[in-house]
């Protein structure tokens, strides 16, 4: 192994070095690692493959290395020594190396790859005396590197590694090399689950990532997979929801449905493979969110607005958080052509990678007769979109079936405030026979003024984990972003100034698992939300006239948010397990 290394990991044990001048992988997590199976990883892309060079000099493909393993990738240069870099990488791993060898059967479903991007010094021989000290036989690590910089380019190119070698004035190389650490978290289909950079890369976090994926893959595996059979399997309309409002001229088929979901879940439907529907109104998560704030597209562009759920959307009168449109059949093309989501160039774009599949030809000629169009689009996905309702809750059956122990008596306070005191009701709409809890209007909370108008704090929240957040400086963000658009809402669609930071009334149903909340995903709990409305929302000239202090105690606080937890359909993990049920076709 490198001399430069082995000082390090020597002065790492001692605790000689300052551990608050590093990375985080270094020091104490400063907070408690998320437990694994709590929360889900989002597919971010497909594992490429590549040529490399075992350490007894086997040429060996790279996705050949990852089958049937859950793998984590990392690159380093043998003679690196930034702590923050390729000694972090390999220090984190060896980490993680000896706390899964107390765990043998977790063990067998990893595999460590680490490359090196300097194969001119980096030979196989230099890789095996380099990982020498890292081998244990519980635990497969390979330590790989190219047969020449030719091999290694398309490998960086894939997975945007940019490295850069560094050279004196003279035009000398220094045998350093200027790159961004990235680590990647790869699951046994090859599909990325994570990437870490130095702040992110720690044992404790990135051990409860692969044990997530562990416990996901065990139970993928021994879980037999259901064909997807949507309507009749269920009632779409339920206790609590008015009639389905469905189109004459798209009545719901099964064939529809199952068309509709399948289009949901593709990936193709983006300009480059790499973003679906499915990626921002994610199912185990509300159909939205809860890791993202506002939603990212294509190559990592920022949307301006959270992803709204989509349970009971059949029933919204406008869509959008700004009303722009009024039609599932016609919402599908504003997010499938939005440069900063999907990024399809053109309906035809979309039309011809469509129909150059054979599973979409039949899937289409099945459901519709005919071949994929901007009509058929929109109809399938309109008609999944609308199979999505979800009701007869514990409020549902108090107030409309009259079980009396449906709600415990600080829900049912919580109701009363709901009506009475709080006025949540005037907004949030309840009927006689039915309850959208939403007035389907457009209001001025004051976040989107605020937003636009007031000056920002010179730090920011970041969720860095789930639910595990730190304060960034606002100036280390600009340097990495886009300006940021102003959002005033429904003006943009009606151009009148009295619309100006108004915003749809959203459903309350569901309303616990589809954090985080408001147009802009602002607020992470419900009771953030609930202290906002109790503080008088944010006061100025266009304020709506509803919002205003409602100097609720701590105790009523509870008990409104009691209620709002009883708004969960009984039906959510059916549709759950339907959205993810076998996939059709290729």
């Amino acid at each position: 192994m490198h001399l430069v290394f082995f000082i390090f990991l020597s002065l790492l044990y001692s605790s000689r070095l300052n551990a608050e001048s590093l990375a985080p992988g270094y020091a104490p997590l400063s907070f408690a690692a998320p437990v694994p199976s709590t929360y889900s990883l989002p597919e971010l892309g497909v594992a490429q493959d590549g040529r490399v060079l075992d350490s007894q000099a086997h040429e060996r493909s790279l996705l050949a290395l990852m089958k049937g393993k859950i793998v984590v990738l990392s690159f380093i240069y043998s003679s690196c020594d930034d702590v923050n870099g390729c000694p972090l990488a390999t220090f984190v791993l060896h980490k993680i190396q000896h706390q899964l060898s107390l765990h043998p059967d977790r063990v067998k479903h990893l595999r460590l790859l680490t490359l090196s991007f300097n194969p001119e010094h980096d030979t196989p021989e230099v890789m095996r005396q380099y990982g020498s000290s890292f081998q244990a036989e519980s635990l497969d690590w390979q330590f790989l590197t190219t047969r020449s910089v030719q091999d290694l380019a398309p490998i960086l190119h894939n997975y945007q590694l940019n490295v850069q070698k560094l050279s004196t004035v003279e035009g000398k190389f220094t045998g350093k090399f200027s790159h961004s650490l990235k680590v990647f978290l790869i699951d046994e289909q090859q599909k990325i689950r994570n990437i870490y950079n130095a702040e992110l890369l720690h044992p404790e976090s990135l051990l409860s990532d692969i044990s997530t994926l562990i416990n996901n893959q065990t139970h993928t595996r021994t879980r037999p997979k259901k064909a997807f059979s949507p309507t009749p399997t269920r009632q779409l309309t339920a206790l609590g929801l008015p009639t389905l409002p469905v189109p004459r001229a798209n009545p719901l088929t099964q064939a529809k449905i199952a068309l509709g979901r399948k289009l949901f879940f593709d990936r193709r439907l983006s300009f480059n493979n790499t973003v679906s529907c499915a990626m921002c109104h994610i199912p185990e998560q509300g159909f939205t969110s809860h890791d993202m704030a506002t939603a990212v597209g294509v190559e990592g562009r920022t949307v301006r607005r959270n992803a709204p759920t989509l349970y009971n959307v059949a029933y919204a009168t406008t869509l959008f958080h700004d009303g722009r449109e009024h039609s599932l059949e016609q919402q599908v093309w504003g997010p499938l052509l939005a440069h900063n989501e999907m990024a399809n160039p053109s309906i035809a774009f979309v039309l011809d990678k469509l129909n150059s599949q054979i599973a979409y030809q039949t899937g289409f000629k099945h459901a519709f007769n005919k071949p994929a169009t901007m009509e058929t689009i929109g109809l399938a996905l309109a008609s999944y979109q609308r199979s999505l309702t979800s009701a007869n809750s514990a409020f549902d059956r108090w107030l409309y079936q009259h079980e009396s122990t449906a709600l415990s008596p600080e829900a049912q306070h919580g109701y009363t405030l709901f009506i009475g005191k709080a006025g949540c009701a005037k907004c949030h709409t309840i009927k006689a026979h039915s309850a959208l809890f939403s007035d389907q209007q457009f209001h001025n909370t004051g976040i989107g003024y605020r937003d636009s108008m007031v000056t920002n704090a010179s730090t920011q929240q970041i969720e860095i984990a789930p639910k595990v957040f730190v304060n960034v400086a606002n100036s280390l963000i600009n340097s990495v972003s886009a300006s940021k658009q102003n959002d005033l809402g429904r003006y943009e669609i009606s151009q009148n100034p009295a619309h100006r930071w108004q915003y749809k009334t959203p459903s309350l149903r569901n309303i616990a698992l589809t954090a985080p909340y408001m147009h802009n995903g602002s607020m992470h709990s419900l009771s953030d939300v609930l202290d906002f409305y109790n503080a008088g929302g944010v006061a100025h000239e266009q304020l709506d006239p509803l919002i205003k202090p409602l100097n609720l105690t701590p105790k009523e606080l509870a008990a409104l948010l009691a209620f709002l937890q009883t708004l969960t359909g009984d039906n959510v993990k059916q549709i759950v397990d339907e959205a993810l049920s076998e996939p059709i076709g290729n």
